[in-house]
């Protein structure tokens, strides 16, 4: 298995797990651009937002319950965060495992509207 996300999955690579289920786990961002960074992710591998199928509509929908219970922990709701998804080289996806980044914890500059 050469995915990392896939290796922390199983267990076979170190992380910070704040939330693991059977069909989505989150973890800390080793390199963390804001307070709060967090990446939620489907365990299953999916490259990327491009490659999902029809058929993952209730997972993503499930990713964004995640989304939403850790921002609570995490104390962020009340302020404010992002959430983020690279697709594809150009996209500015970095590691080919779809992911979602969750960030907050300060004013994040870039806004998109």
């Amino acid at each position: 298995m050469g995915c990392i996300f896939c290796q922390i999955a199983a267990g076979e690579t170190p992380a910070e797990i704040l939330h693991k289920d059977k069909s989505v786990i989150a973890i800390r961002d080793i390199s963390p651009q804001a307070p709060v960074h967090v990446l939620v992710m489907p365990v299953a591998h999916i490259d990327s937002l491009a490659s999902l199928g029809d058929g993952e509509v209730d997972l993503v929908g499930h990713v964004f319950e995640v989304v939403n219970e850790i921002a609570r922990r995490e104390g962020i709701v009340a302020t404010g965060y992002r959430v983020a998804v690279n697709s594809g080289q150009e996209g500015g996806q970095v590691v080919g495992h779809l992911h979602f980044h969750l960030l907050g914890g300060r004013q994040l500059s870039g806004q998109l509207g």
